[in-house]
């Protein structure tokens, strides 16, 4: 390979290098977006229980209906204190570099704010975290936006209700810790699943009710960034059964992290295979 093929090289994988951390962000951020609308309705859901019972509180004198605006107060306040911890751990959760990150914490935070949309598409979710977790060596906020996608992902395949089951545990094994996002909905065939982390492929033919839609960008990011971690991304599903994708996050940093796309992998393939024709 000469030099000026050596210097294209290089800048090819700069590029895609810069354009997929951007899409990377816009991804975040949207999601990000969708979480703030959320959590502000649900935010001004519990401020109404509070004032409403405040004011019944005051205009009833006898004891029981005082105690039962008291106590439904006093759950309000909680809701709101976990809402607001929630809210402060996403914010935690920005940095870029990889932490040993408590899994199961960015899924009790992360389920904080979806709880309002799950229950108003009756969805229910079984959360189930094996106990003694080690760590992993992830970067958090990233690990909250493949769970994030995933989730929505999983309340979309059950368009009229159902039942979700997150689980975090251990492979001692693999040195892994493993995130799993179970749905019971439609399912998907083989030749889907084959095709569901290429890049702009979409099972969705557009927004639905929420607003919420496929640029068939979602799984191919949630892809690269989990290989980027030096883990695996793995997906079950039959259809009319459900469907399952698996996190595997290794405990420990890996030496040798796989590319952040596998589309700088291609490019450089392609750029390769065309300097040795030359």
């Amino acid at each position: 390979m000469s030099v000026n093929q050596q210097n294209e090289l290089n800048e090819l994988r700069s590029q895609v290098e810069t354009l997929t951390k951007r899409l990377n962000e816009c991804q975040r951020m949207t999601a990000l977006g969708e979480l703030v609308s959320t959590t502000t309705h649900e935010f001004n859901n519990v401020l109404m229980t509070i004032i409403n019972y405040a004011k019944m509180g005051m205009r009833y004198e006898d004891k029981p209906t005082r105690d039962k605006a008291f106590d439904k107060i006093n759950q309000a306040g909680n809701r709101a204190a976990k809402i607001t911890n929630a809210v402060l751990g996403m914010a935690r959760n920005r940095s870029a570099h990889f932490e040993q990150t408590d899994v199961a914490k960015l899924v009790d935070e992360t389920m904080v704010l979806l709880e309002r949309e799950l229950q108003k598409y009756r969805i229910s979710v079984e959360v189930q975290v094996e106990e003694n977790l080690p760590t992993a060596s992830v970067i958090g906020n990233q690990i909250q936006q493949v769970l994030l996608n995933l989730v929505v992902n999983a309340r979309q395949a059950m368009s009229e209700g159902g039942q979700m089951v997150i689980r975090v545990y251990q492979d001692t094994v693999a040195k892994t810790v493993d995130l799993s996002v179970r749905d019971y909905g439609s399912g998907m065939a083989d030749e889907t699943m084959r095709k569901i982390f290429e890049p702009y492929y979409s099972t969705k033919a557009g927004p639905d009710e929420s607003g919420k839609g496929g640029t068939g960008l979602g799984l191919s990011t949630c892809k690269n960034i989990i290989e980027a971690h030096g883990g695996k991304i793995r997906v079950e599903s039959s259809i009319g059964k459900g469907t399952c994708f698996t996190l595997k996050l290794p405990m420990e940093r890996q030496s040798s992290p796989v590319p952040a796309a596998r589309g700088i992998a291609g490019a450089v393939t392609q750029m390769n295979a065309a300097a040795q024709s030359q």
